[in-house]
This record gives C-alpha cells, structure tokens and sequence, in this order.
C-alpha cells in the first residue's frame, strides 16, 4: 500500500467528495521522503528564483526511492501535491525531481528537462536497477 489512509479519508472517499488538504496531509505522513524532497526544492526554488530547482542525490535507500516513484507516478498524488506547492513537477532516473514554477517563461527549459534527448543524457549503468 503506497499511504497509510485514515478510516475518515476513506469514509470520505467512500462517499464521494474528498476534501483535497486532508489528501495533501495523507501523502505528507505516507510519504515523508518523497514530501521533504520536493518542499525543500519548491523552498530552493524560492530562495534562489531561476528556471527550477532539482535534486541530483539518489535516495540513502529503496524505502526512499519507492516513496519519490510513487509519488510521482501516481497521476491523483502528483496533481495534488502541484497544486499544493504551486509548481510543475518533473521527474527523471527514480531521485532526480525537479520543480518547475507556474510562470509560462519555463515551459522551453520545462520541455527541455523532459525531453527525450535529456532523459538518455541522463542514464548511467549506476541507476540501471533503480
């Protein structure tokens, strides 16, 4: 199970509607890694301004690494945790996040860091197994 659901989010769910904060703090618990990981890039993100921000330091273990790859492939936790931050989330080789501002003068780096051309530029045999 990839978030540790409480009974009243489920009842929620179960329902119909579900009050998105109360998602946001179920993937913030569930998730720690994966949610300091990208608050502290939409943090560097702030601080520093530019096109983004990313982190190029694979997780200390597999727990970690699942966390960023289920947060970010999953297209329910990812929206949510974008609206949250208000940025554009980018993901390469299983820990590299980028965050991306809203601001429509990155979308050219944006689609640069998404890119074909960069995902194979960014390979190496050491993340063949992540």
């Amino acid at each position: 199970m990839s978030l540790d659901v409480s009974p009243a989010l489920l009842e929620q769910a179960e329902r119909g509607e579900v009050d998105e904060a109360a998602f946001v703090d179920c993937v913030r618990t569930s998730l720690p890694y994966a949610w300091e990981m990208i608050s502290s890039l939409v943090a560097q993100l702030k601080v520093d301004g530019g096109s983004f921000a990313d982190n190029q330091t694979p997780p200390p273990d597999e727990q970690a690494r699942g966390q960023l790859l289920r947060a970010l492939a999953s297209d329910a936790i990812r929206g949510a945790l974008q609206r949250h931050f208000g940025v554009r989330l980018a993901f390469q080789n299983c820990h590299r996040v980028a965050v991306f501002p809203l601001d429509g003068s990155v979308d050219e780096t944006l689609a640069r860091f998404t890119s074909v051309r960069s995902q194979l530029l960014n390979q190496s045999p050491e993340f063949r197994d992540c």
